[in-house]
Parts: C-alpha cells; sequence; structure tokens
C-alpha cells in the first residue's frame, strides 16, 4: 500500500551500493516536476530507505514534504541487501 511518508522521517540505507551524480539527480527532480512520482521509495520498518535514494534527494532539492513511500517491513537484512 502506497503511503506519504515525511521526508525528514526518512533515512538513506547507510550501505547503499548506487551512487548518482548531481546531473542524475538533477534529470530526476525534472522528471518528478513534470510527471510526479511514478515509483514509491520502499522503506522499511524503521523508515530506511531500501529503493529510492536518488528520489529522495531529488525530492529534498524540489523542496518536497513528503514522498510516496510502500513499507516492506517483512523483509529481512539479507533481501534488503537483495
Amino acid at each position: 500500500m502506497i503511503e506519504y511518508t515525511k521526508l525528514a522521517s526518512l533515512r538513506p540505507y547507510g550501505r547503499n551500493p548506487r551512487t548518482h551524480s548531481p546531473k542524475q539527480i538533477e534529470q530526476i527532480a525534472s522528471s518528478i516536476q513534470q510527471f510526479g512520482f511514478t515509483l514509491p521509495i520502499l522503506i522499511d520498518g524503521r523508515y530506511c530507505v531500501i529503493a529510492g535514494h536518488a528520489r529522495l534527494e531529488a525530492a529534498k532539492r524540489l523542496g518536497l514534504e513528503s514522498v510516496p513511500t510502500i513499507r516492506l517491513d517483512y523483509l529481512s537484512e539479507p533481501q534488503k541487501r537483495a
């Protein structure tokens, strides 16, 4: 189920293997402005981002207060890393 979560509540996953350049973040922010969020950010039960770190950064740049999220609080730690 999609729910809106305040940006201030979300925490990036410390071991996120992907990195995005400032240009990529800007492109994502532009896409969000034009089309809205088409993919929610995936989070665990502690509001830690599992997938969607670049969307989170783009939302911060846009000054959004909340973003669509899907909570996957049933995943194990190895499943989150995968």
